[in-house]
Protein backbone atom coordinates (compact mmCIF):
# COMPACT_ATOMS: atom_id res chain seq x y z
CA UNK A 1 0.00 0.00 0.00
CA UNK A 2 1.30 3.48 -0.90
CA UNK A 3 1.49 5.39 2.39
CA UNK A 4 2.73 8.63 0.81
CA UNK A 5 5.78 8.65 3.07
CA UNK A 6 7.85 10.71 0.62
CA UNK A 7 4.87 12.37 -1.12
CA UNK A 8 3.78 14.20 1.07
CA UNK A 9 4.71 12.69 4.44
CA UNK A 10 8.29 13.97 4.43
CA UNK A 11 7.15 17.52 3.73
CA UNK A 12 4.71 17.31 6.64
CA UNK A 13 7.56 16.20 8.93
CA UNK A 14 9.78 19.04 7.64
CA UNK A 15 7.01 21.55 8.36
CA UNK A 16 6.32 20.28 11.86
CA UNK A 17 10.03 20.20 12.71
CA UNK A 18 10.56 23.81 11.61
CA UNK A 19 7.62 24.83 13.77
CA UNK A 20 8.99 22.82 16.71
CA UNK A 21 12.48 24.30 16.31
CA UNK A 22 11.19 27.88 16.21
CA UNK A 23 9.17 27.27 19.39
CA UNK A 24 12.10 25.56 21.11
CA UNK A 25 14.32 28.62 20.68
CA UNK A 26 11.54 30.99 21.69
CA UNK A 27 11.47 32.77 18.35
CA UNK A 28 9.09 35.74 18.30
CA UNK A 29 8.35 36.75 14.71
CA UNK A 30 7.48 40.31 13.70
CA UNK A 31 4.81 38.92 11.40
CA UNK A 32 2.56 35.89 11.37
CA UNK A 33 4.16 32.62 10.32
CA UNK A 34 1.65 30.13 9.02
CA UNK A 35 2.38 26.44 8.52
CA UNK A 36 0.08 24.88 5.94
CA UNK A 37 -0.20 21.18 5.15
CA UNK A 38 -1.62 21.12 1.62
CA UNK A 39 -3.60 18.27 0.15
CA UNK A 40 -4.97 17.37 -3.24
CA UNK A 41 -2.08 18.56 -5.43
CA UNK A 42 -2.57 15.68 -7.85
CA UNK A 43 -6.27 16.43 -8.14
CA UNK A 44 -6.11 19.89 -9.67
CA UNK A 45 -4.17 21.76 -6.97
CA UNK A 46 -7.42 22.22 -5.08
CA UNK A 47 -5.73 22.69 -1.68
CA UNK A 48 -3.28 25.36 -2.85
CA UNK A 49 -5.89 27.07 -5.03
CA UNK A 50 -8.42 27.23 -2.20
CA UNK A 51 -5.78 28.57 0.19
CA UNK A 52 -4.72 31.34 -2.22
CA UNK A 53 -8.35 32.28 -2.88
CA UNK A 54 -9.08 32.51 0.86
CA UNK A 55 -5.96 34.64 1.40
CA UNK A 56 -6.99 36.99 -1.39
CA UNK A 57 -10.53 37.23 -0.05
CA UNK A 58 -9.19 38.14 3.43
CA UNK A 59 -6.73 40.63 1.88
CA UNK A 60 -3.76 38.77 3.41
CA UNK A 61 -0.27 39.60 2.17
CA UNK A 62 2.15 36.66 2.01
CA UNK A 63 5.81 37.74 1.93
CA UNK A 64 7.08 34.32 0.93
CA UNK A 65 6.01 30.68 0.84
CA UNK A 66 8.33 27.69 1.25
CA UNK A 67 7.34 24.23 0.05
CA UNK A 68 8.78 20.79 0.75
CA UNK A 69 7.13 18.38 -1.65
CA UNK A 70 9.89 16.39 -3.31
CA UNK A 71 10.57 13.69 -0.76
CA UNK A 72 12.63 13.18 2.35
CA UNK A 73 15.98 12.89 0.64
CA UNK A 74 19.21 14.80 1.33
CA UNK A 75 18.63 18.50 0.64
CA UNK A 76 20.68 19.95 -2.21
CA UNK A 77 19.24 23.41 -2.69
CA UNK A 78 16.28 25.66 -3.25
CA UNK A 79 14.32 26.64 -6.32
CA UNK A 80 12.61 30.01 -6.66
CA UNK A 81 9.77 31.66 -8.46
CA UNK A 82 11.15 35.16 -8.14
CA UNK A 83 12.73 38.05 -9.95
CA UNK A 84 16.35 37.31 -10.95
CA UNK A 85 17.70 39.86 -8.44
CA UNK A 86 15.93 38.05 -5.57
CA UNK A 87 17.45 34.73 -6.62
CA UNK A 88 20.90 36.36 -6.83
CA UNK A 89 20.40 37.91 -3.37
CA UNK A 90 19.44 34.51 -1.94
CA UNK A 91 22.60 32.96 -3.39
CA UNK A 92 24.59 35.01 -0.87
CA UNK A 93 23.35 32.50 1.73
CA UNK A 94 24.96 29.54 -0.07
CA UNK A 95 28.26 29.69 1.89
CA UNK A 96 26.28 29.34 5.13
CA UNK A 97 24.30 26.40 3.78
CA UNK A 98 27.10 24.59 1.97
CA UNK A 99 28.31 22.68 5.08
CA UNK A 100 24.85 21.07 5.14
CA UNK A 101 25.04 19.92 1.52
CA UNK A 102 23.07 22.78 0.00
CA UNK A 103 24.87 23.74 -3.18
CA UNK A 104 22.28 25.15 -5.56
CA UNK A 105 19.71 27.89 -5.90
CA UNK A 106 17.91 28.34 -9.18
CA UNK A 107 14.82 29.89 -10.69
CA UNK A 108 13.08 26.68 -11.78
CA UNK A 109 10.00 27.31 -9.62
CA UNK A 110 8.92 27.27 -6.01
CA UNK A 111 6.44 24.41 -5.98
CA UNK A 112 3.02 23.36 -7.19
CA UNK A 113 1.02 23.75 -3.98
CA UNK A 114 2.23 27.30 -3.32
CA UNK A 115 2.07 28.26 -7.00
CA UNK A 116 -1.39 29.87 -6.76
CA UNK A 117 0.10 32.50 -4.39
CA UNK A 118 2.35 33.75 -7.23
CA UNK A 119 -0.39 36.00 -8.61
CA UNK A 120 -0.41 37.88 -5.29
CA UNK A 121 3.29 38.74 -5.61
CA UNK A 122 4.50 36.14 -3.11
CA UNK A 123 8.12 34.95 -3.28
CA UNK A 124 7.91 31.18 -3.80
CA UNK A 125 10.70 28.83 -2.69
CA UNK A 126 10.88 25.05 -2.96
CA UNK A 127 13.25 22.73 -1.11
CA UNK A 128 15.25 20.66 -3.62
CA UNK A 129 16.35 17.33 -2.21
CA UNK A 130 18.58 14.90 -4.08
CA UNK A 131 16.27 13.54 -6.76
CA UNK A 132 18.12 10.32 -7.68
CA UNK A 133 15.64 8.05 -5.87
CA UNK A 134 12.48 10.14 -6.15
CA UNK A 135 10.79 8.17 -8.92
CA UNK A 136 11.61 4.85 -7.29
CA UNK A 137 8.99 5.85 -4.70
CA UNK A 138 6.80 8.57 -6.22
CA UNK A 139 3.22 7.28 -6.54
CA UNK A 140 4.30 3.66 -6.13
CA UNK A 141 3.66 0.97 -3.56
CA UNK A 142 7.27 1.52 -2.41
CA UNK A 143 6.39 4.95 -0.93
CA UNK A 144 6.14 3.66 2.65
CA UNK A 145 7.53 4.82 5.99
CA UNK A 146 10.25 2.16 6.01
CA UNK A 147 11.64 3.61 2.76
CA UNK A 148 12.43 6.99 4.36
CA UNK A 149 16.04 7.32 5.50
CA UNK A 150 15.87 8.95 8.95
CA UNK A 151 19.14 10.86 8.54
CA UNK A 152 18.18 12.25 5.13
CA UNK A 153 14.80 13.30 6.49
CA UNK A 154 16.45 15.05 9.46
CA UNK A 155 18.77 16.94 7.11
CA UNK A 156 15.71 18.34 5.37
Amino acid sequence: MNEGAHDDGAGVVHTIEVMRALRAVGYQPKRTIRFVLFANEENGLRGGTAYAAAAKEKNEKHIFALESDEGGFTPRGFSFTAAPEKVEAAKRWLPLLKPYGTTSMDDAGGGADIGPLRDQGTLLIGLLPDSQKYFIYHHTEADVFEAVDKRELELG
